[in-house]
């Protein structure tokens, strides 16, 4: 299905690996130019590589506002005018409640929701001006499920739902959608940290969970990157506000 992109450039944070590489992947197979960041040089160099000539790259760390800033003025440079921007981060510290730190809070806010805050705020002007534009920001499932194990995630995603509808409410009229995308259980890094904070073999923590799912199994990040990509297309261009969950059936909550 061509998505209706082609020719478009988007931003995508943390796009190194995992969901956000994913998603940089897909929207470079749509014909969209794409600016993505790491806070690593050599991660950043394997990424641009792998995505081939319609990729450029950054090293950013997002929780950091002047990063953003030269960021954004790169991919203005180098790419054009940024229609899209998906916003993604490594998940916050995980730990019990009661374990975590006043530091630890402080960096999850600032890499969980500062960040998107900031992103924001310095793309989309661009994209008021054009009347265009699509934002998906990638979160967890954690949002409708608390989850013992990741207090501050769970805290924090569940406010980007309620961020996701603001952002929402106030770009919608300037043909800007906001979105969120919600992964459940995903083979990525984040994955394989958890796995190690399990009491038991990795091999146990990865039946544990996919015996969670109703689907049996694990996602693959390229099925999450695909639900970005949709989202950031013309064909979602009545989609707006929403909270995706793309978690193979887990989640309980509705």
């Amino acid at each position: 299905m061509d998505l209706g992109i082609s020719g478009r450039v988007a931003m995508v944070a943390a796009a190194s690996k995992g969901i956000g590489f994913a998603a940089a992947k897909r929207l470079v197979d749509e014909g969209v130019r794409v600016s993505i960041c790491s806070r690593t040089e050599h991660s950043l160099k394997d990424a641009i590589e792998a995505l081939g000539p319609a990729a450029v790259g950054s090293v950013c760390d997002v929780t950091n506002e002047s990063d953003i800033e030269r960021w954004f003025r790169q991919s203005n440079e180098s790419l054009g005018q940024v229609d899209i921007l998906v916003t993604n981060t490594g998940g916050p510290p995980a730990g019990k409640l009661d374990a975590l730190t006043d530091a630890q809070w402080r960096q999850g806010f600032e890499s969980t929701v500062l960040n998107i805050v900031r992103l924001v705020r310095i793309v989309t002007p661009s994209m008021i001006d054009s009347r265009w534009g699509r934002v998906v920001h990638v979160t967890s499932l954690v949002a409708f499920e608390p989850n013992p194990n990741l207090p501050i995630s769970t805290t924090l995603r569940s406010g980007i739902r309620g961020l996701t509808r603001l952002q929402s409410d106030e770009l919608a009229p300037h043909g800007i959608t906001v979105n969120s995308v919600l992964p459940g259980h995903t083979k990525t890094d984040r994955q394989a940290h958890l796995a190690k904070l399990h009491n038991g073999t990795e091999e146990d923590y990865y039946r544990s969970v996919a015996s969670s799912v109703p689907l049996r199994r694990m996602a693959e990040a390229n099925e999450v990157g695909d639900a970005i990509a949709f989202l950031c297309s013309e064909r979602a261009s009545y989609i707006s506000g929403v909270s995706l969950l793309v978690d193979g059936g887990m989640t309980r909550a509705f």
